[in-house]
């Protein structure tokens, strides 16, 4: 009896090892970054689908917009809409709209300075922005990045749009507001989630990262009605 009570407690002790390696794995043996490599460059017409896990990690990025802050409690939800939806202006005064599929090298003017698009994927579950800007020697602190994407449904769901990201953010689903990340925060798998809907085909993801000192970086995926990963929609960026 003591031996099968031992033998038990040793494969029980073993299955959870097991697990707690398999979820520990899902995330960092999948974090962008590994050998040094934290983007793919992708063709306009390339496509992708979301990763084992449900992670989006094809995306166009804009050059980092130069917006100085000296700490991130600023970023409550109120100074997030009206920077992301009213103080970000061109040099006309008019609101920046965004490409809705943007192509490499496309530009879009902020403040009167051209900034370039670029279509990347990303090489773990997380966009790793922070190293977007410094391996392009670009401005890395006091800044937002804007992300845009498309991801195509067989049929209409509804969903939960989840995400995680350092430090602040705000994302759209076709051009309608579904979740605001606010405050001073690191990137956490599933940080903050929304229902959303996803109509059946074209879906356009719109995000605004904001970082005063520190790193910067997000993730995002959808989850079903159970919690599960959504893993059947097509990524592209046209």
């Amino acid at each position: 009896m003591k031996k099968f009570l031992l033998s038990s407690l040793l494969a029980f002790a073993a299955g959870n090892v097991a697990m707690a390696q398999d979820v520990a794995g899902c995330w960092s043996a999948s974090s962008a970054g590994e050998n040094g490599v934290y983007f793919t460059e992708v063709k306009n017409a390339d496509v992708s689908t979301p990763d084992k896990n449900g992670f989006i990690r094809r995306w166009a990025l804009l050059e980092p917009i130069v917006w100085p802050n000296r700490s991130n409690t600023v970023f409550t939800d109120s100074y997030l809409r009206e920077t992301f939806c009213t103080k970000l202006l061109s040099k006309k005064k008019q609101p920046i709209v965004l490409p809705a599929s943007p192509k490499e090298g496309e530009t879009t003017v902020v403040n009167g300075v051209k900034l370039k698009w670029h279509l990347l994927e990303s090489t773990g579950y997380n966009i790793h922005l922070y190293r977007y800007a410094t391996q392009r020697s670009l401005q890395k602190y006091g800044i937002i990045f804007a992300a845009v994407t498309h991801v195509y449904a067989d049929e209409e769901m509804d969903v939960r749009l989840s995400v995680g990201s350092n430090s602040a953010s705000m994302w759209w689903i076709n051009g309608t507001e579904a979740l605001i990340l606010s405050g001073d925060r690191r990137m956490v798998v599933d940080d903050a989630s929304a229902p959303v809907h996803l109509k059946k085909g074209d879906n356009q993801i719109t995000g605004y990262v904001i970082n005063g000192p520190g790193m910067s970086n997000f993730c995002l995926r959808f989850l079903d009605k159970t919690g599960n990963p959504v893993t059947s929609l097509i990524v592209k960026n046209q």
